[in-house]
């Protein structure tokens, strides 16, 4: 059994909690769209498309999920406003499957070879380096040798909290004096990480993006030297979003996804927030995958996205 297989009751619960305010909000929506009518009809789809838009999905993704049920309504014929609510889901999933979301059960890595490294972007405030602490500790936990690397030099207490975390967690940080080199921290901490043997290798970068020029040659030279050591570094860019922000992460991304090249996101501080239809328009507007989701404070409330059971918990058991 793997090592989420113990936790599997405990990890939906955390999933349907962190995602209460979120699934709340939505049903309570649609339940009001959908009031006094008994079939899908213009009305009611243009009510859905309010309540997907201020559910923070976003404008371009909401239209593309109305259409499908247009089509499925046209097919049908005839489609009743109780059935609405497994057409969305349906469709939510599908969306989230094309995009290449993957339905991660475990902390796996490749066999292929080792470390894993993964390269973490994002601006300050989203809860990057403590997405990084989580991380270190859930591979950790799965029983793997983790080092950590302090390149974001330009803030002082983005390498102190770091290590806070790699003290916590019980995992080396790698690091230089303030305003030194992020390339050359990411070369030591690789090239220790590989005397070491080390499973996995996590990246922190500085979150600036009022340079777009300069971010993209700061990321471009740590790539370029990860290479050096290890010629399939990076594994993952992985790209830190507040989801809490709504539309305002979606901004971020489209400005990160424009300077490198991110291949996965982690939405933070999904608990806080009746903001949760962000996942959904991200991961379809950007064509990357969710992998993470943070769902509080606790070490364990970092998870690995699963669209079927992020769907769920979205919807919650309620019927129209």
């Amino acid at each position: 059994m793997g090592f989420f297989g113990l936790f599997n009751k405990k990890k939906k619960e955390t999933l349907d909690k962190g995602l209460e305010r979120s699934s709340q909000s939505f049903f309570s929506k649609i339940s009001k769209a959908v009031a006094g009518k008994s079939k899908v009809d213009e009305e009611v789809l243009d009510e859905l498309e309010e309540v997907l838009i201020t559910s923070d999905v976003g404008v371009e993704t909401t239209l593309k999920i109305i259409e499908r049920i247009e089509a499925r309504v046209a097919r049908d014929k005839y489609v009743s406003t109780s059935e609405l609510n497994g057409i969305l889901r349906d469709e939510i999933a599908k969306l989230l499957a094309e995009n290449n979301t993957q339905d991660m059960e475990d902390w796996d890595l490749p066999t292929d070879h080792k470390p894993y490294v993964i390269l973490v972007v994002g601006v300050n405030g989203v809860g990057k380096t403590t997405t990084i602490g989580k991380l270190a500790y859930q591979f950790k936990a799965a029983g793997k040798k983790v080092f950590l690397g302090a390149a974001d030099t330009f803030r002082a207490a983005a390498v102190e909290q770091l290590c806070i975390w790699g003290e916590r967690v019980g995992v080396p940080v790698i690091k230089q004096k303030m305003g030194a080199d992020p390339a050359s921290v990411a070369f030591d901490t690789l090239s220790s990480a590989k005397a070491n043997d080390a499973d996995v290798v996590i990246i922190d970068t500085a979150g600036r993006l009022h340079n777009k020029v300069g971010l993209m040659n700061e990321l471009k030279k740590i790539k370029d030297v990860m290479k050096k050591v290890f010629p399939t570094a990076p594994d993952e860019v992985l790209l830190v979003l507040d989801g809490s922000t709504g539309q305002n992460a979606f901004e971020q991304a489209k400005q990160f996804s424009a300077v490198t090249n991110i291949t996965s996101l982690a939405v933070t501080k999904l608990d806080g927030t009746a903001k949760g239809g962000v996942v959904i328009g991200i991961s379809e507007q950007l064509k990357v995958p969710v992998k993470y989701i943070g769902l509080g404070e606790g070490m364990e409330d970092l998870q690995l996205f699963n669209k079927q059971e992020f769907v769920a918990s979205l919807f919650g058991d309620r019927m129209l």
